[in-house]
């Protein structure tokens, strides 16, 4: 039983319960999910967020969220509030909310006593410099110029940056470790730059130095009292930096210093980030595709962030249970996007109530109805009573798919053509083809039809079997809406790892926008939209034969809008 138990959990999950065996943290579970507020939060971030919070979660301990406000120049109190926004609507709860910036005095203090130990100093080279003499992997750096500069003086200039006497670039603070080392990250790190051009969006312009992530990010788990600190693999590297600067504070204070848990020490565990086909996960990249107009906004449903996913009809359930079956492991590798449609699908096909909507509409004419109205009543889902019907208007004029007709019909073509082939209108009666009205151009406007009054669906005469169904709706009623039929946003399946301008991969096809016809069950909708910029439920519907849809919020009283969430099947590679 215990061999089946540790087979079904990932590999973090069997680290927590190895620890919680030994009695390491005293038996605590803290974790933190620390995004820096530069953007939205995307679909790769969500994984990082199963992960902090699930953990915290399962093991009934306490998951905390950070935010890395170490860089004003790019941060913003709009990603501040997006990303609690996000993280409220996946269904999960933070403990605290902490900033980077809380710890801003202490991580000063600090670099101060590191300074006075002669473990740091201050560097006048430029950013160019201090590149090349790092060296290679496989060739050791070179020593700055100001590595020996007396302490005294570091400490001087160290303090005329932060009270502003020096320009933006003109000195860094460094770590004194070891310019030979074969970890790259080692070689005299930079732990603080200066920024006097932005303040900072809580602390305004208090801080004319700020500290660099290697060197506040360990500190910062440390200060909290964080026991897993959980990360993706690109900070493999960055882990033995991650544990020397826990260390060194560690020597030159006390736990009374910084008032901080004297039996705990974070550890940081990497698992592989997630990488989706026909997308990119750079912010950097999402950020040109929004400034640029190439999408619609941080929120256009063809973007990976969670807004976006949002509005294009993914539910928090959906979202949490993709992450759960791709899992965590050690190895990088690309998650095929149709992961990610299936994962909706199986979501809305029990949930999702079943609408029609004619994308290309012509009207049908039943010659031999007297016109007279009368409604059918249809389940929401089919073979699920229990979920609920609607009722549906039916008169002599209706509108059918173009495609459900053909003036020639062949052998192999089931539904409505002329010469006595019987075709069922869903829930309705079957018809027969008599014939068809062209206009100038030769492009049918019409199709007439007779129908079997005895047919009708439900009835003793209605169980007559046809090979086709087709969908239908009523004229007077139907309503016309806009339907915006999203697919990926890149034409090929990498962008990242292809040469060139990513921009030029866009998919040409990746937003349809057609108006179309859907049955008058809806019109509530052109009233009372559930969508809102809360954490409401958001109205999703399966046009039959269409796809999975979602109400958009750019609908108003006069005009329906509706965003494809994912087509019935994939079609994408066909």
């Amino acid at each position: 039983m215990a061999e089946e138990l540790e087979k079904s959990l990932n590999f973090i999950e069997q680290i927590v319960e190895k620890d919680l065996q030994e009695g390491a943290n005293d038996g605590r579970i803290q974790t933190r999910f620390p995004p820096e507020p530069n953007g939205y939060l995307h679909i790769g971030h969500v994984k990082a967020i199963c992960m902090d919070f699930g953990i915290s979660d399962k093991y009934n301990g306490v998951c905390n969220l950070r935010f890395d406000d170490t860089n004003p120049v790019k941060e913003d109190t709009e990603y501040v509030d997006s990303i609690m926004h996000d993280i409220a609507w996946l269904g999960f709860r933070w403990g605290d909310v902490y900033y980077a910036s809380d710890y801003f005095d202490k991580l000063y203090e600090l670099a101060l006593r590191l300074i006075k130990a002669g473990k740091a100093y201050v560097d006048e080279q430029t950013a160019e410099q201090i590149a090349q003499q790092k060296g290679t992997p496989t060739e050791p750096g070179v020593a700055s110029p100001f590595r020996d500069r007396p302490i005294e003086e570091n400490l001087r200039l160290f303090q005329a940056m932060q009270n502003g006497e020096i320009e933006d670039g003109k000195m860094v603070l460094r770590a004194k470790i070891d310019m030979a080392n074969p970890n790259m990250h080692f070689r005299d790190p930079i732990m603080y730059r200066i920024i006097t051009t932005h303040p900072h969006h809580r602390t305004g312009r208090k801080w004319n130095v700020y500290p660099m992530y290697d060197y506040a990010h360990g500190q910062s788990d440390y200060f909290e009292g964080v026991t897993h600190s959980i990360c993706t693999l690109e900070f493999v590297v960055h882990r033995p930096l991650y544990d020397y600067f826990i260390d060194e504070m560690l020597q030159v204070s006390t736990n009374e210093d910084w008032g901080t848990l004297a039996n705990s020490r974070p550890h940081q565990y990497e698992f592989n980030r997630l990488n989706i086909t026909y997308t990119v996960m750079s912010k950097r990249k999402m950020l040109q595709l929004v400034k640029e107009g190439l999408v619609r906004g941080w929120d256009d449903p063809r973007m990976p962030t969670v807004c976006g996913l949002r509005r294009r009809g993914y539910t928090p359930a959906a979202i949490r249970k993709f992450i759960d079956t791709i899992g965590y492991t050690k190895v990088e590798g690309m998650i095929d996007y149709t992961w990610l449609e299936n994962a909706i699908r199986e979501d809305q096909k029990e949930k999702a109530p079943r609408v029609c909507a004619i994308f290309d509409p012509v009207k049908l004419v039943l010659t031999n109805h007297n016109g007279e109205k009368e409604t059918f009543c249809a389940e929401n889902i089919d073979g699920h009573p229990e979920l609920g019907t609607r009722e549906m208007l039916f008169s002599n004029e209706l509108y059918i798919e173009r495609g459900d007709f053909q003036e020639e019909g062949s052998k192999d073509f089931f539904r409505l053509s002329p010469g006595g082939r019987e075709v069922r209108l869903k829930n309705a009666y079957i018809i027969q083809a008599t014939g068809c009205e062209k206009d100038a151009d030769g492009n049918i406007t019409t199709v007439y039809a007779t129908y079997d009054p005895e047919s009708k669906s439900g009835t003793e005469g209605g169980n007559r079997k046809t090979k086709s169904t087709i969908n239908w709706v009523e004229c007077t009623s139907a309503i016309d809406a806009e339907a915006r039929l999203y697919d990926r946003l890149f034409a090929c399946e990498n962008p990242s790892a292809e040469e060139g301008d990513f921009r030029d991969l866009l998919n040409p096809d990746s937003l349809k926008i057609i108006n179309c016809k859907v049955e008058g069950a809806l019109r509530a909708e052109l009233h009372d939209t559930v969508y809102n910029e809360g954490i409401a439920q958001v109205n999703h519907y399966q046009f039959l034969k269409q796809g999975y849809f979602v109400v958009d919020p750019d609908t108003t009283a006069e005009h329906l809008v509706f965003n494809r969430t994912a087509s019935l099947k994939d079609n994408w590679k066909k």
